[in-house]
């Protein structure tokens, strides 16, 4: 018996957790493994009412569970960087969740902002680091309020957190088995410490896979190449904020964050699923958001869970109403509700 910790969170957190439970139902019985869900009360609501974040006694329980699924955390009335910092990042940190894995994946040309793109040229998958960096949380204010005030931010990168990182997009990218080619995605000209490190230790890694192709591009050339040439992509690895801001711009380009899903990976530990687009608040109560992205976390966490079957069909059944049923991936305009939306997805699993 799995056990899987449920945070709905804030804004339409709740609502597209309930359709990826109910997708996840649905395909449990078709393949007839069982699962408990545990619900956890995490996010902005819960720390107006008693300045609570995320309690160690929680995180001591969600290092037994099998997996974690995440709605959204993010509330109007928190102001910003007090949930990001004491949940999300607590939660990634204190799970050793040292990877975000991000699947980048069109699925119906009409929904792509690019020109003469199609889904063949846009399957790709960005690993980034998911614990150091400049989210760490290291630096000072000097001076702070006066004139001549310095503030510094630390980007904290070590060799075991960059090693593993990089071994495990090696990894993934033999799994993959599609072009057999990653690409380091950095600023090594201006970053001349932190992506020193990096590029050697990409470079020493690379040696022990001689089957993978290996390649670097600064990180503003990736934008631009995500734009005009994302076919060349295959697997992405970069740190931690270069890898948040090309994967917001990979959700774009796959159709929008209403189909964008992500992965907190602890490969030795639990690991936590997401739709990436955040709480989304204007739209709570409404039945209106998309809930495909919550959908496609549950396919990654089947997958990461070894029901590869079952997160096959998952997927398999949202490329269907991808393709056939939905006149947008955006809010409101989907030509459904967001239950109906989940009901199609478990309909197309038969």
């Amino acid at each position: 018996m799995r056990k899987i910790a449920v945070i709905g969170g804030d804004g339409t957190g709740p609502e597209v957790v309930k359709e990826g439970l109910k997708v996840l139902a649905a395909v449990s019985k078709i393949h007839g493994f069982k699962y408990e869900i545990i619900d956890y009360d995490l996010g902005g609501a819960r720390y107006l009412k008693t300045k609570e974040l995320a309690p160690d006694s929680v995180l001591k329980e969600l290092e037994k569970m099998d997996a974690i699924f995440l709605g959204a955390i993010g509330h109007p009335d928190v102001k910003p960087g007090i949930l990001e910092q004491g949940i999300l990042l607590k939660l990634r940190f204190s799970l050793d969740q040292y990877i975000n894995l991000r699947p980048v994946k069109l699925y119906n040309a009409d929904f792509c902002p690019l020109k003469d793109k199609k889904p063949e040229d846009i399957d790709f998958v960005v690993v980034r680091e998911n614990s150091e960096g400049l989210y760490k949380g290291l630096g000072e204010f000097q001076k702070k309020g006066a004139k001549d005030e310095v503030a510094i931010q630390i980007s904290h990168n070590t060799r075991k957190g960059v090693e593993r990182c990089i071994r495990y997009a090696f990894e993934y990218t033999k799994k993959r088995n599609k072009n057999k080619k990653l690409t380091l995605c950095g600023k090594t000209n201006v970053l001349t410490f932190a992506w020193d490190l990096w590029q050697r230790t990409f470079n020493e890694v690379a040696k022990e896979y001689k089957d993978i192709t290996t390649d670097y591009a600064h990180v503003d050339a990736t934008t631009m190449w995500f734009v005009k040439n994302p076919e060349w992509f295959d697997v992405i690895v970069t740190d931690n904020m270069f890898g948040d801001i090309i994967t917001d711009l990979g959700a774009m380009i796959q159709g929008g964050m209403g189909i964008a899903a992500g992965g907190n990976i602890n490969p030795e530990g639990v690991s936590m699923f997401e739709p990436i687009g955040g709480s989304a608040p204007k739209y709570t109560g409404k039945n209106v958001i998309n809930p495909l992205a919550a959908i496609c976390a549950v396919a990654m966490m089947l997958e990461n869970l070894g029901e590869e079957k079952a997160a096959k069909q998952v997927e398999d059944a949202v490329i269907k109403i991808v393709k056939t049923k939905l006149k947008s991936l955006a809010a409101g305009k989907m030509g459904y509700s967001t239950t109906e939306v989940g009901d199609l997805v478990v309909k197309n699993l038969y």
